[in-house]
């Protein structure tokens, strides 16, 4: 009996080192963060040169005829801005 016992605890354990990250972010989901006005302008920007980046991905060999109507309105969009 106290085997399972020592063998229940070290398999509880074991579970709860490989999934300590989700257990914390479900108990203690992390708080948005004050950003300042630079670092939300770096973070716009970053995110809209990562869907740029996904969108010329997407253009592929075949150029522009790959992206449909709306991928290539929201990269004229992107581009301008």
């Amino acid at each position: 009996m106290s085997e399972y016992l020592i063998l229940g605890i070290i398999l509880v354990a074991v579970l709860w080192y490989f999934n300590r990250d989700r257990i914390k972010n479900r108990f203690y989901p992390d708080k948005p963060k004050n950003l300042t006005i630079d670092q939300k302008f770096n973070s716009d920007k970053r995110e809209r040169e990562k869907e740029i980046d996904r969108l010329l991905g997407k253009m592929g060999k075949n150029g522009i005829n790959d992206l449909s109507a709306r991928d290539r309105k929201r990269l004229d969009e992107l581009s301008n801005h």
